[in-house]
């Protein structure tokens, strides 16, 4: 009888977060970029290093392991698919969108599972949607807001990141790039060079003067064949990209951007920094995953272990050993040799290791 009437436990959210960096208290805060997030995927460096960073976390597929053992464990079925409505590949890849343009990510949920409350599907939100009331110190957050509507503390997952987001304190280096490319664009646009006519003769009505500028722009956007009378002479004012040093600002910013979104320069076509070499591939993937991406690996997953999403004594982790960062199959074989010559593991265990037995091991 008491296995029958034992009350369901009932599984809490995370405390509301503490606001992280600065901010300024407000009845309804929003994190409002200097630069919006469309103006910085217009440069292509900021969009290259977007792409590497969330595309290579998103590819990397989440496991549910047991902390005490290590064991890889039968998982919730979010750990395999996100969202209801799509693949996890793109639910993770907008979840590290998120963290590194606005320095936090933000899930609902839209399912739960009958026996613990704990979440069963979620929906990825955009940062833009969000806004948040705050203590009176500003310092802890009260309510969150979905589209100025409230929402259940309970129902909102919140991912926090490890800064302010590259919005926030790249938004100058960002907004110069695209002044930079802008500036580009208008000089490739109007290849005519800019300057002024100049009358020697008698001075013209202000209505003359700009109707003879009109037809004279007008003769040169069409290509037409010029004609001054002998009062008038043109004088151009220009200066070519090359004095313009377009190409070494350009260069210059994809530099500072990527130094910005924590990216290797040369990932972004950087001719300043085209000197690094590394050993082997899966060297350049070490440093890479260490300084690029791990951040936003260990700040998803380290959310998704929490109690109010995980089962105690369960965590989540991203398969980053057996994909992104394997090993290469010879020096693989050649470790699994030595555990095997020194008694170690067994054939069954090795076999386990290199994926070669559709059982596991349950000694692994």
């Amino acid at each position: 009888m008491g296995l029958f009437s034992r009350k369901p436990q009932i599984i809490e959210a995370q405390y509301a977060p503490q606001v992280m960096g600065e901010n300024m208290p407000s009845l309804y805060n929003a994190i409002f970029a200097r630069v919006s997030r469309h103006d910085a995927m217009s440069v292509p460096s900021v969009a290259r290093a977007r792409n590497l960073i969330c595309g290579t976390v998103a590819s990397i597929p989440l496991e549910y392991y047991k902390t005490s053992t290590g064991e890889v464990i039968p998982a919730p079925r979010w750990i395999k698919q996100l969202s209801k409505n799509q693949p996890s590949f793109v639910t993770l890849t907008w979840i590290v969108d998120s963290l590194l343009f606005y320095g936090v990510a933000y899930l609902i949920v839209t399912e739960r599972y009958a026996e613990d409350g704990r979440p069963a599907s979620f929906e990825w939100v955009a940062n833009s949607r969000v806004t948040f009331t705050t203590d009176l110190d500003g310092i802890m957050v009260t309510q969150y807001y979905i589209d100025a509507s409230p929402i259940s503390m309970n129902d909102i997952v919140t991912i926090q990141g490890f800064d302010e987001g590259v919005l926030d304190r790249g938004s100058r280096t960002i907004q110069s790039a695209i002044d930079v490319d802008r500036a580009a664009a208008q000089n490739s646009a109007n290849p005519q060079p800019a300057g002024f006519l100049k009358n020697s003769g008698a001075d013209l009505p202000a209505n003359e003067v700009q109707a003879l500028i009109a037809a004279w722009k007008r003769a040169r956007q069409n290509n037409s064949t010029a004609y001054l009378t002998s009062t008038l002479d043109y004088s151009p004012v220009a200066f070519s990209p090359k004095d313009m040093m377009y190409n070494e600002a350009i260069q210059n910013l994809s530099t500072q951007i990527a130094r910005t979104m924590n990216v290797p320069a040369y990932y972004l076509s950087a001719d300043q920094n085209t000197t690094m070499t590394y050993a082997n591939v899966q060297d350049e993937r070490k440093q890479f995953y260490a300084l690029s991406i791990e951040p936003f690996v260990q700040a998803i997953q380290s959310r998704f272990s929490m109690d109010d999403i995980s089962t105690a004594g369960h965590e989540v982790r991203f398969c980053v050993g057996d994909t992104f960062l394997k090993q290469d199959p010879l020096v693989e074989i050649q470790v699994l040799e030595k555990l095997l010559a020194l008694g170690l593991i067994t054939t069954e265990q090795a076999m386990a290791m290199t994926d070669l037995t559709p059982n596991g091991s349950e000694g692994l």
